[in-house]
């Protein structure tokens, strides 16, 4: 179940988000820097590949919660 801090920031993701397609800022996604949600190009944020490892303790932890990851 989301916690009251998760609703809160997916909604902050969720507006900023909605602004940036009001803008024409198709090229861009949010994330949550400085304790603030800001927009950065997509290119940035995806220029240093950052493999998941399938055996690690967050993908144990979230198929242990039930989270579906595509498999």
């Amino acid at each position: 179940m989301p916690s009251p801090l998760d609703r809160l920031t997916a909604s902050a993701f969720g507006v900023a988000a909605v602004d940036l397609i009001a803008e024409d800022n198709y090229d861009r996604m949010v994330t949550w820097q400085n304790r603030q949600v800001v927009s950065v190009p997509i290119a940035e944020a995806i220029a240093q590949y950052r493999k998941v490892n399938p055996s690690g303790t967050l993908v144990k932890t979230a198929r242990g919660l039930g989270i579906c990851l595509g498999d």
